[in-house]
């Protein structure tokens, strides 16, 4: 069976890719490049399955907001 997981991708100060996926706690990877990543992302996923037993509920993907606050 194939499913679908939202990925957040950011770029960390030092220039690593660092990807991440809300619908899997715990599931987080990084890599010099975009290729790189997401190859370690499928990896992470398909660990993260694993050790989970079971898919989790899918949540819908709503969109990314930027918020800026005084520090």
């Amino acid at each position: 069976m194939r499913r679908a997981f939202n990925v957040i991708i950011e770029r960390d100060p030092e220039g690593y890719y660092v990807a991440s996926v809300p619908e899997l706690r715990g599931c987080h990877t990084q890599a010099r490049s975009l290729d790189t990543l997401m190859k370690r992302v499928r990896e992470a996923i398909e660990l993260c399955l694993e050790v989970e037993g079971q898919a989790p509920i899918p949540q819908e993907f709503v969109g990314v907001q930027r918020i800026w606050v005084e520090v």
